[in-house]
This record gives structure tokens, C-alpha cells and sequence, in this order.
């Protein structure tokens, strides 16, 4: 186990599952939630006690801010000055960066991606048989299969 995640949010829906899976990986957690809720549910379902913001960034390769998209601007900023050259910073808001909502830093990398938006960076949407949607199918010419009509 040699690379730490900082998971803020920790606590949270897209937290939660986050933290579920990380649990189970060989990879170090150091979540961060604010809300009293999300800690107990942490505590609780997984055993995992949350660190304050400081402690959780303190080394970590990559850190996650799976936070409301509201508060993606104001968290990403108050961390920036904080994080190691180097590090990954994922950030589960498509639009944050368009917004201008991340801290121009040149160190660390951002990865910007959410299981719920379609691809905004690389849209490879009309290449042959591509889906972003798992349960569409569309044939050569774009068209789906399974919801007539949509193209």
C-alpha cells in the first residue's frame, strides 16, 4: 500500500460508493467529511475514520473532491496551496473546469470525469458503434438500437 488517496466528500453519494470500493484496494484512504451523518456512515458500514483536510492531503499522490459541484471552486482552492507537486487531482464536476472553478497551479494533474456526464474533452460520440451509454447500443450509423428514432 504505497499510494494515498484523499477522498473529500468521503461520506457522501458518489463518496460513499468511492469509498466502498477503495476499501477493498490496496491503496490508502484518508477521507475527509465535514458532515457529522457521513462520518457516522463511514465509521459505521466501513470502519473508516475521517482525518481533517491537512492530515488527509499530508502526502497524498492523489487526491478526489467527490463534493458538492457547488463547493468544487472553493475546496479546489483551498487545497491547491497544499498538495505536493505532482499530485492527481480528480474532480467529479465536467463543467468546473470550463467554469474556470480550478486553481491555475502548473504541478499538479487534474482529471476531470463523472460516470454521469457524456465525454465534453475527447467526444468520441460519433465513432462507429460508440455509446457513452451503457445500455444504448448504436449501429453503424449512429442510430440506436434500442430507442428508435435517436440519433
Amino acid at each position: 500500500m504505497s499510494e494515498t488517496i484523499a477522498l473529500f466528500g468521503a461520506g457522501g453519494k458518489m463518496g460513499g460508493r468511492l469509498a466502498r470500493n477503495l476499501v477493498k484496494s490496496e491503496f490508502r484512504i484518508a477521507p475527509v467529511e465535514v458532515g457529522e451523518a457521513g462520518r457516522q456512515r463511514l465509521k459505521t458500514e466501513l470502519g473508516l475514520d475521517c482525518v481533517e483536510a491537512d492530515i488527509a492531503l499530508d502526502g497524498a499522490d492523489v487526491v478526489v473532491l467527490a463534493v458538492p459541484d457547488t463547493l468544487i471552486g472553493r475546496v479546489s482552492h483551498a487545497i491547491a496551496p497544499k498538495l505536493k507537486p505532482g499530485t492527481m487531482v480528480v474532480i467529479l464536476d465536467a463543467a468546473a473546469p470550463f467554469a474556470g472553478h480550478l486553481p491555475e497551479r502548473p504541478d499538479p494533474t487534474y482529471f476531470v470525469t463523472h460516470p454521469c456526464h457524456p465525454p465534453i474533452f475527447n467526444n468520441e460520440s460519433r465513432r462507429p458503434g460508440f455509446s457513452p451509454h451503457r445500455h444504448i447500443d448504436l449501429d453503424a450509423d449512429g442510430a440506436s438500437n434500442s430507442c428508435p428514432g435517436q440519433r
